[in-house]
């Protein structure tokens, strides 16, 4: 079933497998064992191996628990273990034209504070430093922006930032930075900001719909949400290969417009027979985005919320495992 799951979350586009034919060299992931890192390497693999492009992908992670390693391998991926906080490993690592970094800590941040700053803000400095003469697309978040105004689009690339809370801090941190070194050393960058990446074993839907099948109250403090399919966000990381520039084109990357969270529940509700309960009520603001601008680049996400919605409920009701990651997208503090 899970492998069934990689392989439409890894299933090329034209857009892609264009893109992709037009950047020369390898590519390395950084940060490959995480949530959409497996998906994006397979992607990024399949893609080439459709464009007759025999570039390598290189998945780069602590790869400390699991079979992810040996399952990448077995898909034609090559990788890496690497500590990034050691810089002899850092150092030891393949050189390459092309590096997505998915390096970050957001859940944990209560406690582990000086951690998520080290993970966030320094290590970006030392990959940019490593790889200063590659392209780089670097993950961020939607989180560096301030709670805006749910009857208006969100918050677009110049809208001023304002970060909630320590993780979101140290993400703005981590995209100073990136935006540092690439003025510095000329270095190509993109920085994405991310909210939220949406598949049937993790993410905002995922978490309703486990509330609302379980008969549990939805919170709606947050009462509205951007969301895009997982394999549609990592399509536009791979497609920004070739967009990056110095200073950094900075992309908010997610679907719009924004959803309810109360409809969300009551689409899975209307289709198991449930009536949601809810607790808290929609604030009159958000953490919301507007990506014109990757719209405008890249053409709407192909995948839209009905799908999305669909794929999530047929999975829980096929037995389908959760990660157990909660998303924690109702905090409107910024404790994570």
């Amino acid at each position: 079933m899970s492998a069934t799951l990689e392989t439409t979350l890894s299933e090329p586009t034209p857009a892609v497998v264009d893109a992709l034919s037009t950047v020369a060299g390898d590519i390395v992931v950084l940060g490959a064992g995480g949530k959409m890192g497996p998906s994006l390497c397979r992607l990024a693999h399949r893609s080439l191996r459709e464009g007759g492009k025999g570039n390598r992908v290189i998945a780069v992670a602590r790869f400390s628990s699991g079979e992810l390693r040996s399952d990448l391998e077995a898909d034609g991926i090559e990788t890496r273990q690497c500590d990034l906080v050691d810089a002899a490993q850092l150092a030891a690592l393949p050189d390459a034209p092309n590096i997505i970094y998915m390096v970050g800590q957001k859940f944990g941040t209560s406690g582990e504070e000086a951690r998520t700053w080290g993970l966030n803000a320094w290590v970006p400095g030392a990959v940019a430093t490593r790889y200063a003469k590659s392209r780089i697309v670097a993950f961020s978040t939607g989180n560096v922006y301030p709670l805006t105004p749910t009857d208006l689009a969100g918050p677009s690339e110049s809208h001023p930032t304002g970060p909630v809370g320590e993780y979101a801090m140290s993400a703005l941190a981590r995209e100073r930075v990136l935006e540092f070194f690439s003025r510095r050393n000329g270095t190509p960058m993109a920085i994405l900001r991310l909210n939220y990446a949406i598949e049937p074993r993790y993410g905002v839907l995922r978490d309703i719909a486990d509330r609302v099948r379980a008969g549990e109250p939805v919170d709606l403090r947050m009462g509205w949400v951007n969301v895009i399919w997982q394999r549609d966000a990592n399509a536009i990381a791979l497609r920004a290969l070739a967009a990056c520039s110095s200073p950094p084109l900075v992309l908010n990357v997610t679907g719009r417009p924004a959803v309810s969270v109360r409809w969300l529940a009551e689409q899975f509700g209307k289709r198991w027979g449930l009536a949601p309960s809810f607790s808290g009520t929609e604030a009159d603001t958000a953490l919301l985005s507007d990506a014109s601008r990757m719209e405008t680049m890249f053409g709407a996400p192909p995948v839209g919320i009905e799908a999305m919605i669909a794929s999530v409920a047929e999975w829980v009701e096929g037995g389908g495992h959760s990660l157990n990651k909660p998303t924690h997208f109702t905090s409107r503090e910024g404790r994570f």
